[in-house]
């Protein structure tokens, strides 16, 4: 029960961050960045994936490839199989090019999978901080596990992380 009450306290902090920090930066949008992951283990206080993720620049299309992973801190219970995360890409600016989200990202988290799964990501960070993935992000993936924390993502270029 108490597991439950933290992941809807999760989720409401998630969706007051989307709504108050999504009008401000909705003129700065500059892309969208999908990452894949690997499977996961949740080990009950933590877990850590590896990902592979693209960022799409909004008006060319352009496509940079950037190394990730994500550290998740607090409940994390079960199995999940690869996944997706998709964010919404926000800047200070649109000069956005190789390397430019190469950085730390921090914010909370939530995971819910039996079978079919979904879950939400908050994360600001980046290079000085300019970059802010989307405040609710879609998380895809299948298995069965229960997550709710603190999540660190770390993005550098292909290869070197």
């Amino acid at each position: 029960m108490r597991a439950l009450r933290s992941i809807a306290a999760i989720g409401a902090l998630a969706f007051f961050c989307a709504i108050t920090s999504s009008a401000r930066a909705e003129g700065f949008r500059v892309g969208r960045l999908l990452c894949f992951s690997e499977p996961r283990v949740g080990l009950v206080l933590g877990s850590t994936q590896a990902m592979r993720c693209v960022f799409t620049k909004l008006r060319s299309h352009r496509q940079y490839v950037y190394q990730g992973r994500i550290r998740r801190v607090g409940l994390d219970i079960g199995v999940t199989s690869a996944g997706t995360l998709s964010w919404a890409v926000f800047a200070r600016n649109s000069r956005v090019g190789p390397g430019t989200l190469r950085g730390s990202y921090v914010g909370a988290s939530g995971n819910l999978a039996l079978g079919p799964g979904l879950g939400a990501n908050v994360l600001i960070g980046g290079s000085r901080r300019s970059i802010m993935l989307q405040p609710i992000s879609v998380e895809r993936s299948i298995g069965l596990n229960l997550a709710a924390g603190v999540s660190h993502l770390t993005l550098g270029p292909r290869g070197q992380l």
